[in-house]
Order: C-alpha cells, then structure tokens, then sequence
C-alpha cells in the first residue's frame, strides 16, 4: 500500500530541517534531506530560503511522490525518522529578586493587572513599561512578577538586553537566543536562525500560561517576534526611556510623589535617620525628583553616614537626577576612587572586575578591589557576583561624560588604550589555551600568565566575551586598529567550540572591515573574512556568508598563504553544501584540494597535509552523494575512514562512517549500512555524542524498514 505523505507535512518537515539545522547533527539532517529531493526531482533544487519557497518545493514533489510508491514510503520513513519537534518547555529560575524598598506604584500595578487579566478576544497580551532613567520600570515588572507565580504555572522568563556588547543592543536572533536558554534547550536543539528560533519560542509557548519579561528594550525590532500567540503568555517590555512603536497597552512609570518618597527613604535608612535629617529633607526630596535611583542613593548616604548630613549640591534647574546623585556619590567617595570610576565607565564594559578597573586607572589590583566595593556602596557601581560590576546605563553615561572635563582627553585615552591592552593580553593567553594546536590563533605572548589548558582558556574567553566583543568595537573607535583585529581573531575559539556565533558576530564585521581598510589583501584580513563567514554560515546567513569567505579567498592568495586559501576554499564548498548545490559544493572541494597539494614539505601546513586531505576527502564523497554519484561517493569516505581509524581519530571515523550508511543506504544495501551505523555507535559511545547516537538510532529505522520492503 501507497503511504500518502501530504504538502503539509512536506513543508512541515523541509522547513523544520532547513531552519533548524543546528550543530553537526542538524547538518546532517539538512544534507540527507537535500539529498533526497535531488533524487526525487530529477535535478539539483537548491535550499529555499523563505516561508513560500518551501511550500513550493514541497508542492513541486508531492506529484512525483504519488506516482512513485517506494520513494513516497522513502520520504515516510524519513518524516517519522525525525526526532520529535516538541521541546519541552522547563521552567527556569525565574525573575530576579524584587527590590525590598518597592513603594507605592499601585496605580501601574493595576494597569499590569488589568491587561494580564482581560479577554483575549484575539488580541494578544503584550505590556510595554516605560519612563526615564532610574525611575524604577524595572523594579516595577519584577515586583509584579513576584507577585504572580500562581497565575503563570509553566514558568516566568526573563532577559536583560542592558549587557549586550553592541551600542545597539542585541539583534533580534539574540534575543530570542536567550529566551531558549532560559526556556531549558539544549544548545544543540537551538536552531541558528532567527525564523527557526521564532518557530521553536512559539511552540514552546503554545496552550502555556507564562510570564516572558524583557528588560532594557530599546527597539520594536527586539521584541516584535516575541509577541505571543497563545492568549495566556504575557509578554512585559521594559524600556528606560521613552517608548517605542511596539503594539502593547503602554504604561507609563511616574515619579514617585513627595510622601511615596519620603515613605521610599523610611523603608531603606530607617524612620530614626531620617527624622534626624528632617531639616533637609525638602532640599533632598527635590533634588530626587521621585527618581527612585536617586531616593535610593540618597537614603544610603543617610544610613551610613553621621549627622549633620551635608545639603544636597545645588544643580541646574531641569538637571536629572540620576547625574546629581552620581556627582554627589563622586564628591563623598573621593577623587581616588571617582578617578577609577570615570576612567573605567570610558569604554562601556558589559562587566568590570578588579583587573580591568586597575588598568583603567593605573592602580594595583587590591586597590582597585577597594574602590569598587565602596563605588558599591555609593550606588555607582552593581555587584554581579564572582568579584565583577556592572554600570547601570544612565550612571555610565554620566561618569563618561564627565572624565574628560575632569581628567583631560589625554589621561582618559590613556585609561581606554590600557585597558584594551589588558583585555588583548587576556584574550591571546586564553585563545591559545584553548585552542593551543590551531594555526587560526596566535602563540600566547610572553607577558601576563598563561592558562593552565582548554578548559580553563575556554573558561576565560566565555566570561569575557562581553568584554571583548566590545574591545573591538572600542579600539576601532580610538583607532587602535592593531588591537581591534587581534582581539577578533581571538575570539575564534569562541564560535568554533562554543557556538557563540551570535556574540561574536558584531565584533567581526567590524574588525573584517578595519582589516579590509587598514590591512587590504593580507592574512590578517582573509583570517578575518573566514571568521565572518564562518560566523554567519553557522547562523544560516548564506548570501552574507559567502561574499565574506569569497574576500578570504582572495587575501589568503594576494597574501601568498597556500593553507590559509585552501581553507577558505574549503568552506566556499561547505556553504555550498548546506545549500544543496552539490555540483558547485564538488567543484570547491575538487580546487581546495588542488591547492592544499601545491603545499610542498617544509611549507607552513605541510604537517597537517594528510589530515586535510582526508577531510576534504570525506566532504568530497558527500558532494559526491549529493549528486547521485553513489560509487565513487562510497569510494571516497572510505578511503577517509581508513585514514581517521588509523590516527585513532575516533569522532571523525565515526562521522565518516554516518556519511558512508547514508551513502549505502541510498545504494539500497542497506545491510551494508547497518553494520557502519554499529560501528559508527561503538566510536561515539564513549564520547557521549548523544546527539549523534540518537540520529544514528533513527536512521538504522529507516535501513531496517527499507531492508524489510526489499
């Protein structure tokens, strides 16, 4: 019997394996997939790339599915094959802590309220809290939350965007990136594209009752894919500042009034503190403007200072409050200590540890640590834990602001141009420690320490990542190019381990443009390029992808280096691969090949020679697959298997091993393929590949049931 595979589902399942291919395992799927519809249209179709071009193709094939019994139970078997779509939603740790000194804002409480609660009527619950700096939105939408678990069961998730390196704030992509991991998916699980994304957060969130907050918005672009579309997810956007075009009920956050802040600075310093500053407090609760930063500062000074508090400083009328009490916390802490905390607030760093600080303002580490516990306890600064701080966004701007007039251009170019040394310095050691045998990073210097291996140099560069995207951006913009292009290259271990493509991806574009302007046709621009192309290949991003690695090619071979173009080309081919056009996929593989042979022994890469040929060799048979051209695509795996199994390479053995029971299992020997999927399962094992095993584990299913129909 003839088993009916519809449009629906065809689309349904091209769509799934093209926007969720993440990880090798996902690629895997992706290539059998391309394979397949080669086989059943006759022709090369290369990946669509929207919504409507997959419905087409699936509509193209569903004809010549009918008329053909054993291919349409072919396409069955793959749809079942599949592991299950359905991500389990797990609820994460939820909100942050609410602040203990919240006061007042019960009319803003109802507004939440009120759009929480009302009828869907089709329309879908979205909030947008907004108001100046410091004025408490985000206290606001966490005091809320605390106080509604009850009513959102499948969990409650939060994203900061305030951290994000770029000086726009995280795209989208990364934005959804986060809410997956809050949502408990595994990285392999998480498509690289931003529609894959989106079509995960939705079924995820499907029939769920779930609080999603999103704090430090700054653009509809951000939040517009997060909006929900099952009625009982409640999308909270926090912008500090004014609002945004986001379709939402708009609540606006006002000051608080004189006798809310008055009750505001009762809650943090103490009824007896402050009806011992009573004479003052008209002054104070001026100044403040009912900011709550600013009551919240003031009323620390109260509690850890002794009467007669001084008056506050007299501003300028209309000046905010946020600035006043910035300066007021500078005067009191000292100029030592407002000298480290200026020249440190110069770069905009997502984080601040005692080893960055020291670097900005020239001081010892210990001092350094001092400083930035009683910035603390002034409000300038908060802790995050681990010894590291973070400005808060309106206090960085004005701490900046003010280094100059206060220290002169000199000593703040000075400030900036140490710290990215440091952070140059950290990020060469790390990248070496964690990538110590890659020729696509530099020997780890000789000053500063080392790191003891690649855990630990993996360790450093992910906990710095923040701060090094930024450095990129920051010495392009103080024109220390050399830095710039360093630090990026640094950061490679960064999105071939760690998968951090999205993080890295802004620093990229700009250190492959610096390279092409400063450094034109030299390795340091092709190194450059390749990472950017990678970087945007992985995330899916072909028509970018492939103009960036075509530039690598070009300086890797202006530039005379035999490895560095044969890489590139190399990769030309993988993107060609990844979009099913394996003719050209082929060819790309066929001249990386020519040109990894033009390297002679003694050539920089001579001694790597033999493991790249092998590699390209295995890429070759699955082009070679591609294209229906079984035989000699059998031919060629093995020949890259033996290879593997001889340099006890045992993942790769076990990868070549996959390609090869595709390879059979299109032949029909699917006996054959059986025992290299045995094989291949006894490789992984003791790597825990469990995504591998569990492809594995689905395509003996489909062997099994071909091999029962023959």
């Amino acid at each position: 019997m003839i088993e009916i595979v519809t449009v629906s589902a065809l689309t349904a399942f091209l769509a799934a394996a093209g926007n969720g291919a993440a990880g090798e395992v996902g690629k895997q799927v992706l290539l059998s997939t391309g394979a397949l519809v080669r086989r059943t249209l006759g022709r090369e179709t290369p990946l669509p790339a929207t919504a409507e071009g997959w419905e087409a193709l699936a509509r193209q094939m569903h004809p010549r599915l009918s008329e053909d019994g054993p291919r349409s139970g072919e396409w069955a078997l793959l749809l079942r094959s599949l592991p299950d779509a359905a991500v389990a939603l797990r609820p994460a740790a939820g909100l942050p802590p609410a602040t203990r000194d919240f006061t007042d804002r019960e009319a803003v409480l109802k507004q939440l309220k009120r759009e929480a609660t009302r009828a869907a009527d089709g329309r879908p619950r979205v909030a947008l809290l907004h108001g100046p700096p410091g004025i408490g939105t985000s206290a606001v939408a966490l005091h809320w939350g605390a106080a509604q678990i009850a009513r959102y069961p499948d969990g409650q998730f939060y994203a900061d965007l305030r951290d994000a390196a770029g000086d726009h704030g995280p795209e989208p992509a990364a934005v959804l990136l986060s809410l997956l991991r809050q949502m408990g998916v595994e990285p392999e699980r998480i498509p690289p594209t931003e529609t894959g994304r989106e079509q995960l957060y939705r079924r995820l969130t499907a029939g769920r009752r779930a609080l999603v907050v999103i704090d430090h918005a700054s653009s509809v672009a951000q939040v517009r894919n997060l909006v929900p579309a099952t009625p009982e997810v409640f999308l909270l956007v926090v912008a500090s500042g004014p609002p945004f075009a986001l379709e939402a009920e708009r609540i606006a956050v006002p000051p608080l009034s004189e006798r809310d802040g008055l009750r505001m600075l009762r809650k943090v310093a103490g009824p007896e503190r402050v009806a011992r500053a009573k004479p003052r407090l008209p002054v104070l609760l001026d100044t403040c403007a009912g900011n709550a930063f600013a009551l919240k500062a003031a009323a620390m000074r109260l509690l850890t200072e002794e009467p007669p508090f001084p008056d506050p400083p007299d501003e300028p009328a209309g000046h905010h409050p946020v600035h006043t009490m910035t300066q007021d916390a500078c005067r009191r802490l000292g100029p030592e200590t407002a000298r480290l905390c200026r020249l440190t607030a110069l770069g905009g760093w997502p984080a601040i540890d005692a080893r960055l600080a020291s670097d900005a303002a020239a001081v010892t580490e210990e001092e350094a640590a001092r400083m930035l516990t009683a910035a603390a306890d002034a409000q300038l600064v908060e802790s995050v834990g681990d010894g590291r701080y973070r400005f808060r966004p309106e206090v960085r701007r004005h701490l900046a602001d003010a280094a100059g007039p206060e220290h002169g251009i000199p000593e703040c170019f000075a400030a900036v141009s140490r710290v990215l040394d440091g952070l140059l310095n950290r990020a060469l050691h790390a990248a070496h420690a964690a990538l110590p045998q890659s020729w696509r990073t530099e020997p780890a210097p000789e000053r500063g320490t080392p790191y003891g291996d690649e855990a630990e140099g993996m360790a450093v560069l992910l906990a710095e990542a923040g701060n090094l995207v930024r450095a990129v951006s920051v010495a392009d913009e103080y024109q220390h190019i050399d830095t710039a292009l360093r630090v990026a290259r640094a950061l490679w271990p960064l999105q071939l381990k760690a998968g951090h493509w999205d993080e890295v991806l802004p620093a990229l574009r700009i250190a492959a443009r610096c390279a092409d302007e400063q450094q034109p046709r030299s390795r340091m621009a092709g190194a450059l390029n390749f990472q950017l192309g990678h970087c945007l290949g992985e995330m899916g991003r072909w028509e970018e992808a492939e103009p960036a690695v075509r530039a690598a090619v070009a300086c890797e071979r202006a530039a005379g280096h035999l490895r560095g173009e044969a890489s590139s080309v190399e990769f030309l081919g993988l993107l060609c691969l990844n979009q099913w056009r394996y003719e050209a996929a082929y060819e790309r593989f066929v001249e990386a090949e020519g040109v990894y042979r033009r390297i002679t022994p003694g050539q920089e890469g001579a001694q790597d020679l033999p493991r790249a040929l092998a590699l390209i060799g295995r890429h070759q048979g699955r082009a070679l697959r591609g294209l229906g051209q079984l035989a000699e695509s059998r031919r060629r795996l093995e020949a890259a298997r033996d290879f593997f199994a001889e340099r006890g390479e045992a993942y790769n053995q076990a990868r070549t091993l996959t390609d090869l029971a595709e390879t059979l299992h299109d032949a029909g020997e699917n006996t054959e393929a059986l025992a290299k999927i045995a094989e291949a399962e006894r490789l992984l094992r003791p790597e825990s590949a469990t995504p591998h095993l569990g492809y594995l584990s689905r395509l003996r299913l489909r062997c099994e049931a071909a091999e029962r129909a023959e």
